[in-house]
């Protein structure tokens, strides 16, 4: 089978897959043809490389592959009569957005951040398979730990949490606005998810 062949199989495999799929998923389905990782890295390359005039591209999310449509081609889609997205109410956002910058972190100090109860938000991101549980703290009590989903990756486009914007990167985006609980410190390098002064 030559790289070109990989590349239209692998082309049909994420066509027909709602989620992006790993790689190595990817490297089992050639396994009997006596492909290897090589090979099939190959034919993405190859399908990458075929799909570059096209609306649909190749894109790594989640730490896995999947086809999309390009981003210029949003406003066209729109147009469709097809189910828009969950919204997310601001609470979910801010939630969600202390839950992927502190992770694992639990909710006694998701609240102690945001100032408000927050366990029905967390119950809802839960549900959406945005947020999981982690584990729990060892701590007396032992509190549950939340952390973000890989479908919360692959909701926002991300390969890993390594892709979320820093805190400075924010402030830029937002033309130096102040961003809540900014202390000038980078939140993705606080891995245990200590909890923040304000």
């Amino acid at each position: 089978m030559d790289r070109e062949e990989v590349a239209r199989v692998l082309e049909a495999v994420l066509f027909a897959s709602p989620e992006p799929v790993a790689l190595g998923k990817l490297v089992e389905l050639f396994a009997p043809e006596g492909l290897g990782r090589q090979e099939v890295l190959d034919g993405l390359g190859a399908l990458g490389e075929a799909l570059g005039g096209h609306a649909l591209e190749l894109r790594e999310v989640a730490g896995g592959y999947q086809l999309r449509t390009r981003a210029e081609y949003a406003p066209y889609l729109g147009r469709l009569e097809v189910p828009r997205p969950v919204r997310f109410s601001r609470a979910a956002l801010e939630t969600l957005a202390i839950v992927a910058y502190r992770q694992p972190v639990t909710r006694a100090e998701v609240e102690e951040i945001r100032g408000v109860d927050c366990g029905g938000v967390l119950k809802a991101l839960l549900e959406k398979g945005l947020v999981r549980v982690v584990g729990k703290k060892d701590v007396p009590g032992r509190p549950l730990l939340y952390g973000t989903s890989r479908k919360f990756l692959e909701v926002f486009g991300l390969t890993s949490l390594a892709d979320l914007p820093s805190l400075q990167e924010i402030e830029e985006m937002l033309g130096e606005e102040e961003v809540a609980g900014a202390d000038g410190a980078d939140p993705a390098a606080d891995a245990e998810g200590a909890p923040a002064d304000g």
